[in-house]
């Protein structure tokens, strides 16, 4: 991570990204691979609530999702089918949980690209809930999490039946949130969090995947023997591998992690960041190796879908080719070829 790089302005995002639709040939990978299974409610049905409230946060401040309210008739069987995708979601169909278990609330963020739901489940025996998302399915965020999922530390659970969209809840703390919670925290370590954050900045210019702002990722925390470790985890998709500039797909660029970045120059040197640069591209290359197969596959399909704009392909291909020096990147014609050549890259040098 370069201390000059808050100087040449920041990454921009003008407009909302299209939702591109699933394709066949991703939707028989996604069968070969156990993500596209039948569900007993879908995206729609969810769209049927009578009457909506916003949702404020516990200091009263509003959180841009508003809790969602169904007629008597409908909220039965909308329930009763939430609680089985839980089920398949969770316990691989095991409606045996399902006994214990009742949806607590929905919610409802208009201003995400997917609009998604979210679905607080709670156990009745016990009162501890989780959530899951309902989201209306598009290629590119399709391909975020299968990349997320092949080539991070990080195991990516979610379901796919026609456009309906089902991902599992990732738990950790909102980035925007543990600035203003946990950097003055005289517990944090400091250096174990800067090194992490340039991992993760890492991984998301390898992959291409854009917008990590801090609301689009989250901080979990484990307490180690003798001190706290950070892994840091996107939970946003939509921005897989679709806008132009080159820097969207650098987490450091965005002024929303400025915080992130001083602490980077803080307490790191530019001999340690490419240190944990290149032990994070050597991380990605084994785990390329190991799924390379599933990768492959994916990677077939991908270089063949229409997930962004030839203008943007454009300019993306021109900006890398003269960040690695590596005119390789100025025969791509879609955005997936440009990521294979990206991964190919890392596997060339790793």
């Amino acid at each position: 991570m370069e201390e000059p790089a808050l100087e040449r302005g920041e990454a921009h995002i003008s407009m909302r990204k299209p939702s591109y639709p699933l394709t066949s040939s991703l939707l028989k990978y996604l069968k070969e691979f156990d993500r596209k299974t039948r569900i007993p409610c879908h995206y729609q049905d969810l769209l049927r609530f009578s009457n909506a409230i916003p949702l404020l946060d516990k200091q009263g401040k509003d959180t841009l999702w508003e809790t969602v309210f169904y007629n008597d008739y409908e909220q039965q069987e909308l329930h009763s089918g939430l609680t089985k995708i839980y089920a398949i979601l969770k316990n691989a169909g095991d409606v045996s949980v399902m006994e214990h278990l009742r949806v607590d609330r929905i919610d409802y963020c208009i201003f995400g690209n997917s609009k998604p739901f979210r679905v607080k489940i709670i156990n009745s025996f016990n009162d501890n809930y989780d959530y899951f998302y309902v989201k209306l399915g598009d290629s590119s965020r399709i391909y975020g999490l299968e990349l997320e999922h092949i080539l991070s530390p990080n195991r990516i659970n979610y379901l796919v039946d026609h456009e309906t969209l089902i991902e599992e809840h990732i738990a950790g703390i909102p980035g925007d949130q543990f600035i203003t919670t946990h950097f003055k925290d005289p517990q944090m370590n400091e250096t174990r969090l800067a090194k992490e954050f340039v991992k993760f900045n890492e991984r998301c210019f390898v992959k291409l995947l854009g917008d990590m702002r801090a609301y689009n990722f989250v901080v979990d925390i484990t307490p180690d023997f003798d001190d706290l470790q950070y892994r840091i985890r996107a939970i946003d998709f939509d921005q897989q591998c679709h806008e132009g500039r080159m820097n969207i797909y650098r987490p450091q660029f965005f002024k929303e992690n400025f915080e992130f970045v001083q602490l980077c120059i803080k307490r790191l040197n530019q001999k340690t960041v490419r240190q944990y640069q290149s032990e994070e591209c050597s991380l990605i290359a084994g785990r390329i190796h190991t799924s390379r197969y599933r990768l492959k596959a994916l990677m077939d399909i991908m270089v063949k879908a229409e997930i962004s704009t030839n203008e943007k392909i454009y300019q993306l291909k021109h900006e890398l080719t003269a960040h690695y020096r590596n005119d390789r990147f100025l025969a791509c014609q879609t955005m997936g070829e440009i990521v294979k050549q990206s991964l190919y890259i890392v596997m060339q040098n790793h």
